[in-house]
């Protein structure tokens, strides 16, 4: 434990207001902390069940300044947070993930050169920024898949192209902002590491996560020995603290990775936070990615998670509330309820719409079979296509 830590009775902060942070709050108060959350939205999920909001943009330097007041540390719930205003706080209190690191994922060029500087294969891909770069793409590079440099996420901002006219195209159609190229691989899955990182250098990590992505969003992660082949597993867990240790980071931090058809492993992304992936870990698991962020935080000991259940997690969308028709209809969760193995959390939206993510499902049970086949059911119940 840090000579400086922060123990419970003290203010954490967070900046970002959404399900991320109201998950981050609840394992703070759990652990004895109040907590103080900076967003805009008078009604954000985690400005609702904080013992403090403070409601201002981001930017704001009044904000800021009270955010920066009654906390003993800040940390952020979404990578978009202005690295900017990062970097302000962190000349006031300790701020983790610093600006830096948060600067280095939120563009997708800065990302993938870190990934080089690691040793961590990634897919082959160009920078576009300009005329003279679209035209010199290597033909190998298509098909592929166009990405915005910056604000993409949830599969936002990408365009599959096929060839150079629909490459020239979908660039024009992103406004000509500067983007990266990657070569459209053969994928046989996809998955993902969690790691926190202490101020000291300790370093933890949640099991590998398989996961199933529909429209560029999170649908399913399985977590169980069998998910994935154990050296993958291993060189994926490998890869992910390596691009820590890298960034010299303090926090939680997830990286994705794509398992090609020819068993080789390159990593996708990386997201400076809690991901919807480690989601089982809050009941499969004996320290969830929350506490752990509480933990990096505050300067806590980290202890290795240990998990004690195979785990599925189901994302709720707010598709799922309009499948009747327009009017929207909560899903029956009595019925969801009734099953074995069942933890249900939702977010605290009001209101839901396509594509909002307004919570999870986490199953955990004494076998993958038993997991796997309850999971099916409550997909079934839930209108959730089966996977």
């Amino acid at each position: 434990m840090s000579e400086d830590a922060i123990l419970p009775g003290a203010t954490l902060g967070v900046m970002g207001g959404g399900q991320l942070g109201r998950m981050f709050v609840h394992a703070a108060q759990r652990m004895g902390y109040f907590t103080a959350v900076l967003d805009p939205d008078a009604a954000s999920p985690a400005g609702l069940v904080s013992h403090r909001h403070v409601h201002a943009d981001y930017l704001d330097d009044r904000g800021l300044a009270e955010l920066a007041q009654c906390s003993a540390a800040i940390t952020t719930e979404f990578e978009n947070v202005p690295a900017p205003a990062l970097a302000r706080l962190g000349e006031l209190r300790p701020v983790s993930p610093g600006a830096a690191a948060v600067a280095i994922a939120q563009d997708r060029l800065l990302e993938k050169a870190h990934f080089v500087r690691c040793g961590v294969p990634c897919a082959p891909h160009a920078a576009i920024e300009t005329q003279e770069q679209l035209r010199a793409v290597d033909a190998s590079l298509l098909p592929g898949v166009l990405k915005t440099a910056r604000l993409g996420y949830d599969g936002k901002g990408q365009v599959r192209v096929q060839n150079r006219e629909e490459l020239a195209a979908a660039w024009q159609g992103l406004n000509g902002v500067a983007c990266v190229l990657e070569k459209l691989m053969p994928l046989a899955a996809e998955c993902s590491v969690i790691v926190a990182r202490g101020r000291d250098g300790a370093m933890v990590n949640l099991p590998p996560q398989l996961n199933l992505h529909r429209g560029g969003i999170l649908a399913v992660t399985e977590v169980h020995p069998d998910n994935l082949p154990a050296s993958r597993g291993a060189l994926a867990v490998e890869s992910t603290r390596a691009i820590a240790q890298g960034l010299d980071y303090v926090g939680v931090l997830c990286v994705e990775f794509f398992l090609l058809a020819d068993g080789s492993l390159v990593v996708n992304e990386m997201a400076p936070r809690p991901h919807n992936s480690g989601h089982y870990s809050m009941d499969a698991c004996d320290v969830s990615q929350f506490e752990l962020q509480v933990r990096t935080l505050a300067g806590l000991p980290l202890v290795q998670p240990r998990q004690h259940s195979p785990a599925v997690m189901l994302n709720l969308l707010g598709d799922l509330w309009f499948a009747q028709g327009d009017a929207e209809v909560a899903p029956p969760w009595d019925r969801l309820l009734a099953l074995p193995g069942v933890h249900l959390h939702l977010y605290g939206k009001q209101s839901a719409r396509p594509g909002r993510k307004m919570g999870h499902v986490n199953l955990t049970g004494p076998s993958v079979r038993a997991v796997r086949k309850t999971a099916l059911e409550a997909a079934s119940l839930l209108g959730i296509e089966a996977f």
